[in-house]
């Protein structure tokens, strides 16, 4: 899976946090300030372990950000999301979540949530390789289980039908402009081998490559992702500039030089999603403005508060499991 696919883009690329939206506060219930008191330096430690963390590897930024569930490791209690086909192999950065949690442990027991961690640190490290600064509504509660079955049926994967991504981002209340926006986390981050492999060899079945596939682009891929073998080798999803948060993505889409047939089929299969790919190529400010209000809406998807779930201790136990 695509490191920011399988978590998005900084990013769980559409991570299935609950099941059904919260109504009343035009963020469900979160809001910007929600620890200025309670815990006032939060947003700063996120931000200040972030940075170091991408200071060390750029590629760390794609990694950063998505829902808590993913965060839990195996117990007796819980089978991890962290196994599932989408995440597998691509889920990366628990270590920098578990730094960031424990300098905010000792600022403020028990007050900032896995999951406002995970919202926070996305936008930072979007931020902090060139991209976009938005308000992150928070106020998240962490929740009490993992659901590897939902995680292998809500997030998309790097073959599945642009009808399949759409309808897999509206069971989350997310529409196509979302699903355009966001992918465009695709900008930065890596994918492996076996994530497009079909797309060199035998795409219809008919053993020949995608036709989509610029032709120059698909020989210079084959070179590191052969018939056979290689399954973990890493190619950036955006050739051009792998390491900023920009706009090339659509336009290597525009060229036939997306990676994965996900990112390719936003150009090709449906003139809705096509426009998009058009009008963000042609203009990064709109692309910014469009990505920033979709991670917000992603963030708000069926957030647990109040007196729901826990804020765990650590993010990768619940705290009955310690």
């Amino acid at each position: 899976m695509a490191t920011s696919m399988g978590c998005l883009v900084l990013l769980c690329l559409v991570s299935p946090l609950l099941a059904s939206a919260v109504h009343g506060h035009p963020w469900g219930g979160l809001f910007p300030q929600f620890y200025d008191h309670s815990c006032p330096k939060a947003k700063e430690i996120v931000q200040s372990i972030v940075a170091q963390a991408v200071a060390k590897e750029t590629r760390m930024a794609a990694s950063l950000g998505c829902d808590a569930s993913v965060l839990l490791d195996n117990s007796s209690s819980i089978v991890s999301e962290k196994g599932s086909n989408p995440n597998r192999n691509s889920l990366r950065g628990f270590e920098v979540v578990d730094q960031i949690k424990a300098a905010l442990e000792a600022a403020c027991p028990g007050t900032v949530s896995c999951a406002d961690i995970l919202a926070l640190a996305a936008r930072d490290s979007t931020v902090l390789v060139g991209g976009p600064y938005w308000d992150v509504p928070l106020g998240r509660r962490d929740s009490l289980g993992a659901s590897i079955q939902g995680s292998n049926n809500d997030i998309p994967a790097p073959n599945n039908t642009l009808p399949t991504i759409i309808t897999k981002f509206k069971r989350q209340g997310l529409n196509v402009v979302d699903v355009v926006a966001l992918s465009g986390g695709h900008t930065i981050g890596m994918s492996r081998c076996t994530s497009f492999r079909q797309r060199l060899y035998n795409q219809t079945g008919n053993g020949m490559a995608d036709s989509t596939l610029d032709v120059s682009y698909a020989a210079q891929l084959r070179q590191g992702c052969p018939r056979s073998g290689g399954d973990n080798n890493l190619f950036p999803l955006d050739f051009v500039t792998p390491a900023k948060f920009d706009n090339f993505y659509y336009k290597n889409l525009l060229a036939g030089k997306g990676l994965l047939s996900s990112d390719e089929v936003l150009l090709t299969k449906s003139a809705e999603t096509a426009a998009l790919v058009k009008a963000y190529a042609a203009d990064v400010n709109l692309f910014f403005q469009h990505f920033a209000q979709s991670m917000v809406n992603m963030g708000n998807i069926s957030p647990l508060t109040g007196s729901q779930g826990e804020i765990r201790k650590n993010c990768r136990r619940l705290n009955s499991d310690h």
